[in-house]
């Protein structure tokens, strides 16, 4: 381990679906939840876009 390991940015923790939610405070789980939802938002997002263009090359072959 080198002295400056310390002074290194810490990644950010991102939710694990299934982990321990015990160990965790309020505000914590607080953030959890906020970045699960943005996920929600962008995954509904892009299934909407993949849904129009599925639906764009289906009316071409009609």
């Amino acid at each position: 381990m080198s002295l400056f390991d310390d002074d290194r940015p810490q990644k950010k923790i991102a939710h694990e679906i299934g982990s321990d939610l015990s160990l965790l405070s309020v505000d914590e789980l607080t953030a959890r939840i906020a970045l699960l939802r943005a996920e929600i938002e962008r995954l509904e997002s892009e299934k909407t876009k993949k849904g129009a263009s599925r639906s764009a090359a289906e009316n071409l072959f009609r």
